[in-house]
């Protein structure tokens, strides 16, 4: 049955209680109530196919409405068109009547059905707007003739060059159409169509959501199956049932290539009659079709085996099975690696659809998920074994290669970021580039550590084997697997951290213990030296008053009383300035630049030797004691001149950090061994067979106090070319 709507009863929008003016005076109005219109048009028509639109129909109601009261004493009427068929849809019919007269009952539906060489087939067939009075082989419909039609005009309504229906306009007035009219029935002509075409779509698309819901339901099952086992061979072997369950096959195999890539590997079996396939594993070289499938890596639906190509290279599951159809697809993951195949088979020809080659694909993606997550699960426990066992050095490694299995990539490296934000490379698992260039590579994934950009550090993979320009398009699976590599490197490193703040903590807390032992040792000793020492210059006092004349009379004997009075003074001097660093610092505010100066002046430097110093000036304050400092600064300057044999150069360089200022003690001497950098700090460490003169007691002292004043020392040379010591003490905060 038509359908014919009537602005009686239906509140489609507010009707205006006066006839629109027709007089040219009033244009300016009609254009407005006009725009007026499209825009109701326009939102009706956005509400298609949502719940608060209760019928895709009301928004070509709401069209044809509009047309009859733009143009006064008329009627509408809206066909829609099927182009595949050629034919109008009569169910499809929605009309307009002005006001006052009689609608329509729906026992007595209009006959003005689109006659097959009529007007309206005219207009379908040239794609243009007729006009009844233009044309004078044209006739109007029977049905609004006997009603008292005077003119027609007829509007194809076309979207994407596709025709979907007409717009009818009758007129029950002898006149023409103004210009006017005719502008704003062509935006009521696109609006109707893009209606039917939206409308269409939505139909369209809710046909196919019908249509697929089994099988989303049947994938749905497959992922509960899936997610419901532990191991990968119940994964595989609950994918191969879901499988023979719905294309119907009667034997199913998964093969999955090895680590060399030299095989396909049966891994899980199902049908009738069959428990293991006749050969365990095929070569991928080889003559079979499974095998042709992962070199094309191309899905592959014979309907008869018999047939050539087919017949040569199929090989049989068993010798007493006789396959005629099979239906096998690749499985390759996110990175592009081939994982292997899945391979179904049937004693009928023909037995598999392209639909179900399709599901068949689907199923291998979940299958490919599965290898996925185990192979990554197997690699993590991994991992987090080698944080708890291994150095941090030998974790990046491992983690480097990790990703490279994982990934399909032919090299990866991590990268840390050092003190002023260069990114220096860590660990790497085959030909890397320096961080820049990597950076700037198209096929490189780059993952930072610690959350943050360059927290850290950062991970990449590369693939050398793409061309300049060409990027390698990485999937989520991919960014989401480095990120947990990424994960697992950043608290390799943030142990190492933690481990070494640890080392300097018990450092610094075994330090203060043996300095606070130490301590009372040098008071007593302190006050022994006092005692005994303290009593030579009296004594020689005392003879030099007893014996005056005597001595008047003895140079020798008179200077000798002399020395040894003044030997005693300078050895009480000496022990009591070397142990007030025993004693607790009194830690302040410093100034380096000053404390170098002032130990530069407490060394008789030689002629030959050159001290220079760089960027002193500008560092800031650090806290330290000045004291002590100055001590550390004069050990390593005449470690270094001693070294030298008197002739060389010396430099000492500043450099501030955000929360820390390093000084650099550079010589040009025989330089240190990098067997000994760490040996020549200890206490009873002996410069005995090497290269450098002053060492062992003074650096012990050096790396000692550092330790107290919250600051470190390190030592870099090769052994050959000079040594340069790094000291780095905290700034002051604020």
């Amino acid at each position: 049955m038509g359908k014919s709507f009537s602005t009686h009863g239906i509140p489609l929008f507010e009707m205006t209680a006066q006839p629109f003016p027709t007089s040219p005076e009033d244009t300016d109005p009609r254009l407005l109530e006009a725009l007026r219109i499209l825009n109701q048009i326009s939102n009706a028509i956005n509400r298609i196919g949502s719940d608060d639109a209760t019928h895709d129909d009301l928004s070509l109601q709401l069209i044809v409405e509009s047309a009859i009261r733009v143009v006064p004493g008329s009627s509408a009427v809206i066909y829609t068109y099927d182009q595949s068929t050629g034919e109008f849809e009569k169910e499809s019919r929605v009309s307009a009547e002005p006001e006052g007269r009689k609608p329509i009952s729906a026992l007595n539906q209009p006959d003005d059905a689109p006659r097959p060489n009529g007007m309206g087939m005219r207009t379908i067939q040239r794609r243009h707007r007729s006009f009844s009075y233009e044309e004078p082989d044209i006739d109007v419909h029977p049905y609004h003739a006997a009603l008292g039609v005077k003119a027609v005009a007829c509007f194809p309504l076309i979207v994407a060059e596709q025709a979907v229906g007409l717009l009818y306009i009758y007129l029950h007035e002898e006149r023409q159409f103004t210009r006017l009219e005719q502008l704003m029935l062509d935006n009521f002509v696109n609006q109707a169509a893009m209606a039917i075409y939206h409308a269409r779509r939505l139909a369209g698309v809710r046909r196919d959501l019908i249509r697929k819901e089994e099988e989303l339901n049947q994938l749905r099952r497959a992922g509960l199956l899936i997610s419901s086992r532990l191991r990968l061979e119940e994964t595989l072997d609950s994918i191969l049932q879901l499988a023979l369950e719905i294309t119907n096959a009667q034997y199913g195999i998964f093969r999955l290539l090895d680590k060399n890539g030299e095989y396909l590997v049966t891994r899980a079996v199902s049908g009738m009659h069959l428990e293991r396939p006749l050969v365990e594993k095929l070569p991928l070289n080889g003559n079979s079709i499974m095998a042709h499938v992962a070199r094309t890596r191309e899905p592959l639906c014979i309907s008869d085996l018999r047939l050539e190509p087919w017949s040569k290279i199929y090989y049989p599951l068993d010798s007493n099975l006789e396959m005629r159809s099979e239906l096998a697809v690749p499985l390759i993951n996110a990175s592009g690696r081939l994982e292997g195949v899945l391979n179904l088979e049937s004693p009928q020809m023909g037995a598999f659809s392209e639909d179900d080659n399709h599901m068949l694909q689907s199923l291998a993606t979940y299958a490919v998920t599965a290898i996925q997550e185990v192979r990554l699960l197997d690699a993590l426990q991994e991992a987090a074994q080698l944080l708890i066992s291994q150095p941090t050095q030998k974790v990046l490694d491992r983690l480097c290669a990790m990703a490279n299995d994982l990934l399909n990539t032919s090299s990866s490296a991590i990268w840390l970021t050092n003190e002023t934000a260069e990114m220096r490379l860590a660990a790497s698992d085959g030909p890397t580039p320096n961080f820049p260039e990597a950076v700037k590579q198209n096929n490189a994934l780059l993952i930072p550590l610690g959350g943050e950009a360059g927290a850290l550090g950062m991970f990449g993979v590369f693939n050398a084997g793409t061309g300049e320009g060409r990027a390698v398009v990485r999937s989520e699976w991919d960014k989401k697997v480095l990120a947990c590599l990424a994960n697992y490197a950043a608290l390799a490193v943030q142990n190492e951290s933690r481990q070494q703040a640890l080392r300097t903590t018990q450092e610094q807390h075994w330090t203060a213990e043996t300095f606070a032992a130490v301590g009372d040792i040098s008071a007593n000793l302190l006050h022994n030296m006092n005692n005994k020492v303290g009593a030579i210059p009296v004594r020689v006092q005392a003879i030099q008053d007893k014996y005056r004349q005597m001595l008047e009379g003895d140079a020798y004997l008179a200077n000798t009383l002399a020395e040894i009075e003044r030997s005693a003074a300078d050895a009480m001097q000496i022990v009591q300035e070397n142990l007030s660093h025993l004693r607790p610092i009194r830690m302040e505010k410093v100034n380096i630049a000053s404390r170098v100066a002032d130990a530069i002046r407490a060394i008789q430097v030689p002629t030959g030797v050159r001290i220079e110093t760089n960027a002193l000036a500008d560092l800031p304050m650090v806290i330290a004691g000045g004291q002590s400092l100055t001590f550390v600064f004069r050990n390593l300057i005449e470690n270094a001149i001693a070294a030298m044999n008197g002739n060389g150069s010396i430099s000492i360089t500043g450099a501030a950090a955000a929360e820390w200022v390093e000084v650099l003690v550079t010589d040009s001497g025989p330089g240190i061994p990098p067997e000994l950098h760490n040996q020549i700090f200890e206490l009873n460490f002996s410069r005995t067979g090497t290269q450098h003169g002053k060492l062992g007691f003074g650096l012990w002292w050096v790396k000692t106090l550092m330790t107290r004043l919250g600051g470190s020392v390190t030592v870099e040379s090769d052994g050959q070319h000079g040594t340069t010591f790094h000291l780095r003490l905290p700034t002051v905060e604020g």
